[in-house]
């Protein structure tokens, strides 16, 4: 969705954080807020109604909390994603938004800039979650205990969106090999590899094989790295 306008719905039980969220949205030149919820009902009615590409939701909220109007939402509207954003980060809360189908989650103590980058990752139709939430899901992963779900967000997010097969493509050149000796070790053409490139930069924000590279190495996806 980059450079199209981005249609957001605020659903949160307090006005006043309704119209200070509203603000600080209405600065984005690609962000339109459609409207605003009171309650869980009215934020389904208003999605079904005013079909925002993003519905902003709260947890707590009157006649219908968060977690039943995600679920309806996620069930009925097809195409619309929903963040969480919210006060509470207790593992009850996180879990059940995230089985719901929510895409996001983020708490309300974040930044301007990092709400603004979660409905835009989100709007890309990838998960956007704060740190503490994080931690949270690849604990549950690990666990063992996780359901199939969160097994899935929690793999995305350790490996920052990358398939299995652009992940291998990342260590090949963190190897040192050429596009045209990765496309033998895979059986792939040298546009497929590029191809795999080209999604790997945009997906961790680089814009070189180094940097790539060296971004796998910080986060200790690969041992070592050889410049290229």
């Amino acid at each position: 969705m980059n450079n199209q306008e981005i249609r957001l719905l605020l659903a949160d039980d307090h006005a006043v954080v309704r119209s200070g969220t509203r603000q600080l949205l209405q600065r984005q030149a690609d962000f339109v807020i459609v409207g605003e919820a009171a309650d869980g009902e009215e934020a389904i009615k208003l999605t079904h109604e005013l079909k925002p590409h993003v519905v902003i939701m709260d947890v707590r909220m009157p006649r219908l909390s968060g977690l039943e109007a995600t679920k309806r939402i996620k069930a009925e509207c097809s195409g619309v994603y929903v963040l969480v954003l919210t006060a509470h980060d207790d593992d009850e809360y996180v879990f059940a938004l995230l089985q719901a189908g929510a895409n996001g989650y983020l708490l309300k103590t974040a930044e301007i800039d990092e709400l603004v980058r979660a409905i835009r990752t989100v709007a890309a139709g990838k998960s956007a979650l704060a740190p503490e939430v994080t931690g949270k899901v690849v604990a549950q992963f690990k666990s063992g205990k996780g359901a199939p779900e969160m097994v899935a967000l929690s793999q995305e997010l350790q490996f920052d969106g990358l398939t299995d097969r652009e992940l291998g493509v990342l260590r090949l050149v963190g190897q040192g090999l050429s596009n045209k000796q990765i496309g033998k070790q895979l059986f792939i053409s040298d546009r497929t590899v590029q191809a795999h490139l080209s999604n790997i930069f945009s997906k961790l924000g680089v814009s070189s094989r180094t940097e790539a590279v060296m971004h796998a190495v910080h986060k200790g996806w690969i041992v070592s790295a050889t410049k290229s």
